[in-house]
């Protein structure tokens, strides 16, 4: 059984899901594949543990302060390849930012490979179940743009702001998938 709460957060309502122990799923409201992972419909209920832990995570990481994603005991739902993906955004230091092909070199050398697709990554990326906490916006293409986050550009640009990176080098596309 699957359950989901609401967040009110400053990019507007967020979605939580959890799986009774762990949370599967954040997803800001109107996010492309919000609650594609999970399997079943999802019960409402406001009074896990897992929830009070995340809200109380989300008010401390609104709030400025740079909390570790291990506070928390997440289960994002996906297959080998996409795990591999948010683990390595796991990793991703607070107010910096990588770039999909850092992501495709990391990923192929602990394959033992030459090379990854940064398409594919962009893909696992994209699908990541849990937002703003496996910190996905914290991707950017190798040319700086902001492309590419499934809860918009704006939201996206806000977090950023937010965790004190330098936005000189990087800008919104024009056009794309992710505004």
């Amino acid at each position: 059984m699957y359950y989901k709460t609401t967040y009110p957060s400053p990019l507007g309502n967020l979605t939580l899901a959890s799986d009774g122990e762990n949370l599967v799923g954040l997803w800001i409201e109107g996010q492309k594949y919000h609650g594609d992972t999970i399997p079943e419909t999802m019960t409402e209920n406001n009074h896990l543990p897992v929830f009070d832990a995340a809200k109380e995570w989300l008010d401390r990481y609104f709030a400025g302060e740079k909390i570790a994603i291990h506070e928390l005991s997440l289960a994002p739902i996906g297959g080998d390849f996409r795990q591999s993906v948010w683990r390595i955004l796991c990793e991703i230091p607070y107010g910096e930012v990588i770039t999909y092909g850092g992501i495709a070199k990391k990923m192929a050398e602990k394959a033992g490979k030459e090379k990854l697709s940064a398409q594919a990554v962009g893909g696992a990326v994209g699908h990541n179940p849990i937002s703003i906490i496996i910190p996905c916006h914290r991707v950017v293409g190798s040319n700086g743009s902001l492309t590419g986050y499934s809860g918009g550009i704006a939201a996206k640009t806000k977090l950023l702001e937010l965790e004190g990176v330098d936005m000189t080098h990087l800008f919104a596309p024009l056009n794309g998938t992710a505004l």
